[in-house]
């Protein structure tokens, strides 16, 4: 009897330090859950803000355009054009023949008024010689005072006739320099209109020229920007290929457009460094300024919207949305950015999202 009763008590007993037993397993099972850290997703290289000298700059948006242009017409009235000597792109010189006109007929009219010049003169001699003789005998009663002052008149009108003669033939040999087209400056030709065989009026256009080969930009700037623009100032100018240029500042507008409230600044651009009618795109560099940056790499953009990805102390991830300023080679500014001594993601954050655990590799 007493040893069932002892064989009763060791079971129960058994079964007792069974139980606790499995509850403290559970308990240490659950305390090993939690103590164990989320798996990081990513890892990354992080980088610091750092200060970085930047222009400070205004952008503008603008033509490029010829210095000045000029028109070279026709001084000719209804000749025909013989020969055209240069085409568009050359250079040409100061005076430099561009065209030839045909000037038969001009020569022609020369031989013609050197015929008149000739029977004016003789007739001119012969009416001198008749006034002399008058002249000499009017006292002598020989002549009436009305025939003397005939031969007198006849020697005038002989007078006026030679004039007008001379003058008829330098106005032909004014046309016949006229026949040839001469360019007004040095500079390039721009366009070439001029068509062998055509008659052409006077007035009528012929070639254009850049003056000086010149050439600007002719930037559009608002009312509130204008006031911070200065002669001489320097401009760097993207054109459309990527290229870039520098010019400076050689006037501005006096007045501003009443429909769209911007000035133009006319800038001075190298001769050859873009062609006429391009669009470009530029900036005025008004100072400089010390300003945090990034790297390129470190921005994401989601939305249209820019972030940066923030590493906390404790390695994960706190994206902060960021405005951007200038970018110098591969560095941007951020405008507004609070944490100027934390670390951030330096590449890669488009994969990241706010509360991700990261593993950071030192560099």
């Amino acid at each position: 009897m007493n040893k069932k009763i002892i064989f009763a008590i060791l079971i129960a007993f058994g079964a007792f330090a069974g139980g606790c037993q499995n509850k403290q397993d559970n308990t240490d099972k659950k305390t090993e859950t939690k103590d164990v850290a989320p798996k990081a997703s990513l890892s990354v290289s992080t980088v610091k803000p750092q200060q970085t000298l930047l222009h400070k700059t205004i952008n503008a948006n603008g033509n490029v355009a010829a210095w000045q242009e000029s028109s070279i017409s026709a001084e000719t009235n209804g000749l025909l054009l013989r020969e055209v000597l240069v085409n568009i792109g050359d250079q040409v010189k100061r005076g430099q023949v561009l065209a030839r006109f045909a000037a038969a007929t001009i020569e022609t009219d020369i031989a013609q008024m050197q015929a008149n010049i000739a029977e004016a003169q003789a007739m001119l001699t012969e009416a001198s010689s008749n006034a002399n003789r008058a002249r000499s005998i009017q006292d002598s009663g020989a002549l009436s005072k009305q025939q003397i002052e005939q031969y007198i008149t006849a020697e005038a009108t002989a007078k006026a006739r030679l004039n007008a003669s001379q003058a008829n033939l330098n106005a032909q040999n004014i046309r016949l320099k006229q026949t040839a087209v001469l360019a007004p400056d040095d500079g390039i030709i721009s366009q070439n209109p001029a068509t062998v065989g055509t008659v052409y009026a006077a007035g009528q256009e012929l070639f254009r020229l850049i003056r000086k080969g010149r050439i600007e930009w002719r930037a559009d700037l608002t009312s509130a920007d204008i006031s911070q623009i200065k002669t001489g100032m320097k401009a760097r100018i993207t054109l459309p290929d990527g290229s870039s240029t520098h010019g400076k500042v050689r006037t501005i507008a006096p007045s501003v457009d009443a429909k769209t409230r911007n000035a133009v600044v006319f800038v001075d651009m190298p001769a050859g460094s873009a062609k006429i009618g391009m669009f470009a795109r530029g900036d005025f560099v008004i100072g400089e300024t010390n300003s945090l940056t990034l790297p390129n790499s470190a921005i994401v953009m989601r939305d249209g919207f820019a972030y940066v990805m923030q590493v906390e102390s404790n390695h994960k991830i706190k994206q902060t949305k960021v405005q951007l300023g200038q970018r110098k080679d591969d560095r941007v500014e951020i405008l507004n950015l609070a944490a100027t001594d934390a670390n951030f993601v330096e590449s890669g954050g488009a994969f990241l999202a706010d509360g991700d655990s990261v593993r950071v590799i030192s560099k």
